[in-house]
This record gives structure tokens, sequence and C-alpha cells, in this order.
């Protein structure tokens, strides 16, 4: 059965397995969340359901958004993503899902957004190498160097590493380990890191290549 739920990052700390072996897990608040949405073939042409997670003041909200959380009838949520199941017959808007959706020993994704690391060059964005310092290659050590050929094909190929904004983009990390949950707080211990820093927003889902 294919699940998910929203959560937020808290931290990193440790835990211990029963032979005292320490296991590094990345502690998330996932949910609840409630079902804002529920999409049908009929409707939609595919069947998902679109989940809110977290509180927001009415006031923060546009009048958009405003009317969709008043034809579900639900109060307004700071974040919405949208999970395809196998099966959502036994879902309803207004449904809440929690933590104990998923249990420890589960294979999940966690998405994220990774932190921004600002304007970078080529050197610290993809690992370039450095020009000789010396026999006058001149105050370019750092630079980028070549970017391709001349008259052919005159142009630079997609993709070629250059300067620009390093991080704050979308990262999936596959495979991590559900160590432990805690259905009282609503918490998820998985194995390992996520992307993004404390506070950040992320999605769990079971892993599509466990």
């Amino acid at each position: 059965m294919v699940k998910g739920i929203i959560g937020k990052k808290i931290g990193m700390t440790q835990l211990f397995d029963e032979n005292g072996k320490v296991i590094p897990v990345t502690v998330i608040e996932a949910g609840p969340c409630t079902i804002v949405q529920k999409k049908t073939v009929e409707s939609d042409g595919y069947e998902a359901v679109q989940m809110g997670f977290g509180e927001v003041s009415a006031k923060k909200v546009n009048k958009a958004a405003a009317g969709h959380f008043k034809k579900a009838d639900v109060a307004p949520k700071a974040t919405l993503r949208e999970f395809r199941f196998d099966d959502i017959s036994g879902m309803n808007v207004g449904d809440v899902l929690k933590a104990d959706v998923f249990a420890a020993g589960d294979k999940v994704d966690v998405v994220g957004v990774s932190k921004g690391k600002g304007y970078q060059g080529v050197i610290k964005r993809f690992n370039a190498h450095r020009l000789r310092e010396s026999h006058g290659t001149g105050p370019v050590a750092r630079h980028a160097g070549s970017n391709g050929s001349t008259s052919s094909p005159s142009r630079v190929y997609p993709g070629k590493g250059l300067p620009g904004h390093m991080g704050f983009e979308r990262v999936t990390v596959q495979n991590l380990t559900v160590v432990k949950v805690d259905t009282e707080n609503n918490l998820i211990a998985v194995k390992g890191a996520i992307p993004g820093s404390k506070g950040t927003v992320v999605t769990i889902s079971n892993s599509v290549k466990a």
C-alpha cells in the first residue's frame, strides 16, 4: 500500500538499537495532515488526494485559497501537497492522517528543499580544477576556463558548469529506514540525513525502489 504524509524537519539526533549500536537519525514532525481535496478519474482524470499541513491565519490566505478551504470545510493550511495512492476509496475530505501511517522498519523517500548556498563559482559548485597560479596565468585561477569550441559549434552546450545560484533546489533522498515512530507526538525518526535546514517542510512516502 502506498503511503505518504507531509512533515517538518526538527533536527538530527542519535538512537541506540538493541545491540547498543548508535544510529544517526533525523526527527520529522509528521502531521497531523488533513485531506483538503480528493481527485478522481471521473473529475480529474486520475486518483489523488491533496493534504494540508500546518496552521495559518485566515487573514494570510488569498481569496482563491480561502474558497478552496471553505469548500472542503477545513481550516486554512500553510502547506498543500498532492499524493497519488493505489486506492483512495477509503479516504474522504476532512480525514486526518498522523505519523502512525508509517511503522518502524518501513523504507521511505523524503523530498525537501536543500539549503541555499548563494552565488558560487565553478570550483565550489561543480568541483572544477584551479588554473596554474604562475607563468602568466593572471588573476583568473578560479575562473571557469574555456566554454567550448569557437566556430564549431559556435555555442555553449546546455548543462555546461558555470557560476550561479547553488543549492535551494528540490532534492529527494531515497531508501531511508524508519527507525522509530512516536505516535503521541507525531514524530518519525528516519536513519540518516534529509535535505534542508531545521523547520523545512518535507514529504515522506513509500520508497519507489525498495
